[in-house]
C-alpha cells in the first residue's frame, strides 16, 4: 500500500523532533575528517512548499514548525542554529514559506567525499524528489524499497555510516520490519550511527518496534519520545518517538536540552522524555 504522502504533514511537530535530531547528528559526525556513507531509506519530496495544496490542506506546521519559526530570535544552542540552517531555504529569510525534508537536511552538510542515497518507493513523491534541488551532486535517488536497499549497500564502502528510517508505518508488519533491519545494519557495520522514527499513537503500536528491537538484543540505543497531549483515541498522534543507535559522545545531552525547549514552546501538556533504551538481558 503506497497511499501515504508525507506533503500532508510536512512541519508537524513530529517533523521538527526528528529534523532536529538528525541535524545535531550530522553536525557531530561531520567534525571528523573521514568519509560519511548518508543513507534515507523513506525520503519524501526533499522539500516542501507550505502553500502547496497538500500541505496546506491539514496545516501541521501551523502547530509544529511555525510556532518554533516564530520564536528563533529567543532561541540559543542547536535549535537556534536549526532555525539558522531552515532560513537559508526560504526566499525571503523573514517569512516561512518552505520546510525542508530529511534529504535537505543531509544534503546541505555533506562534504566532497561523503555520498548520500535516497530512497523512494513511492511513484509520485519519486518524481518530486527527482527534481528537487539539493546541494550535493554525491547522490543517488532510487525508486525502491528503502529497508531492502540498505541491507543490499552493506556493508558500504566509506569508513563511516549513518542511515535514518523514517516509514509512514502504514504497511501491517512495518514495525518488525524495521527492527529486522536493524538487527541486519548491526551485524554488517557494528559501529553504524542510526536513526529511527516512530509514531506515538493511541493504540501503543510503536509498542511493536520497541518489543522487536529488544528481541534481536540491540544495545547502545537512546529513546527519545516527544508528546504533545495526553494520548486520545485509538489512531490520533500525540507524539513523535525516536531511537538513536550508537549516538556521539554527549549528544543525547544536547538534545535532551534542545527537545526540553521545544516541549515548552508548545505548551503546558508538552513534555519531553528520555533514556538510554537496552535490551533486557537473560
Amino acid at each position: 500500500m503506497l497511499s501515504y504522502q508525507h506533503a500532508w504533514h510536512a512541519g508537524n511537530f513530529a517533523d521538527v523532533h526528528k529534523h532536529l535530531a538528525q541535524f545535531a547528528l550530522i553536525e557531530r559526525l561531520m567534525e571528523k575528517g573521514s568519509a560519511l556513507s548518508l543513507i534515507d531509506t523513506h525520503a519524501g519530496r526533499g522539500h516542501y512548499p507550505l502553500a502547496a495544496a497538500e500541505t496546506a490542506r491539514l496545516g501541521e506546521y501551523r502547530d509544529g514548525v511555525l510556532p518554533l519559526w516564530r520564536s528563533r530570535a529567543r532561541q540559543a544552542g542547536l535549535v537556534a542554529r536549526w532555525c539558522d540552517a531552515l532560513a537559508t531555504l526560504q526566499d525571503d529569510t523573514d517569512t516561512l514559506s518552505r520546510y525542508p525534508g530529511s534529504p535537505w537536511w543531509f544534503a546541505r552538510a555533506m562534504r566532497d567525499n561523503d555520498r548520500l542515497t535516497l530512497y523512494e518507493l513511492h511513484p509520485g513523491e519519486h518524481r518530486h524528489l527527482e527534481d528537487a534541488r539539493l546541494e550535493t551532486p554525491h547522490v543517488r535517488r532510487l525508486k525502491r524499497d528503502g529497508l531492502g536497499g540498505l541491507v543490499h549497500q552493506l556493508p558500504v564502502r566509506t569508513p563511516r555510516l549513518c542511515v535514518l528510517i523514517d516509514p509512514s508505518y502504514e504497511v501491517k508488519n512495518e514495525y518488525e520490519a524495521v527492527a529486522s533491519t536493524l538487527s541486519q545494519v548491526v551485524h554488517q557495520v557494528r559501529h553504524a550511527v542510526v536513526l529511527i522514527w516512530y509514531p506515538l499513537l493511541g493504540d501503543a503500536r510503536h509498542q511493536r518496534l520497541l518489543d522487536a528491537v529488544k528481541s534481536h538484543n540491540i544495545a547502545k540505543v537512546w529513546r527519545s519520545e516527544l508528546t504533545r497531549h495526553a494520548p486520545a483515541g485509538e489512531l490520533g498522534l500525540y507524539g513523535s518517538g525516536l531511537l538513536l543507535l550508537n549516538p556521539p559522545w554527549q549528544l543525547e545531552t544536547q538534545l535532551d536540552e534542545a527537545f526540553a525547549s521545544l516541549a515548552a514552546l508548545y505548551g503546558d501538556q508538552a513534555s519531553h522524555a528520555s533514556d538510554w533504551w537496552m535490551p533486557e538481558r537473560p
